[in-house]
């Protein structure tokens, strides 16, 4: 069971900020930032590395969207994104999802 499927299904319930066809924006639940959210496409695949070129085109129309929401999500100053890969990378569901990260200066370190 991926959590994150069950979660665009309405099955596990969640805070939903935005949704549409190909993806749901989601507060994270153990926020990093004022402004942490996740960028969930609603079709499974397990990261960046494991995606179709038609997966890969839903996530670049997600990411487009993204721009447009910007404001109405908190970011208008500016947002980080970050996608994790694998166990050393932290990605800790195997559902690719987007942390979108903001609502104050973030950290110049990454890590």
């Amino acid at each position: 069971m991926c959590i994150f499927c069950e979660i665009v299904k309405g099955n596990i319930p969640s805070k939903k900020v935005y949704e549409d066809e190909s993806m749901i924006i989601i507060e994270d639940l153990h926020p990093q930032a004022p402004v942490h959210l996740l960028l969930i496409p609603r079709e499974h695949f397990k990261d960046v590395t494991e995606m179709s070129e038609e997966q890969g085109a839903t996530l670049g129309k997600c990411l487009a969207k993204l721009g447009s929401l910007a404001d109405s999500l908190g970011l208008a100053d500016g947002f980080r994104l970050v996608s994790n890969k694998g166990e050393n990378g932290c990605q800790s569901v195997g559902h690719l999802h987007v942390h979108i990260l903001g609502g104050n200066k973030l950290s110049e370190q990454m890590a």
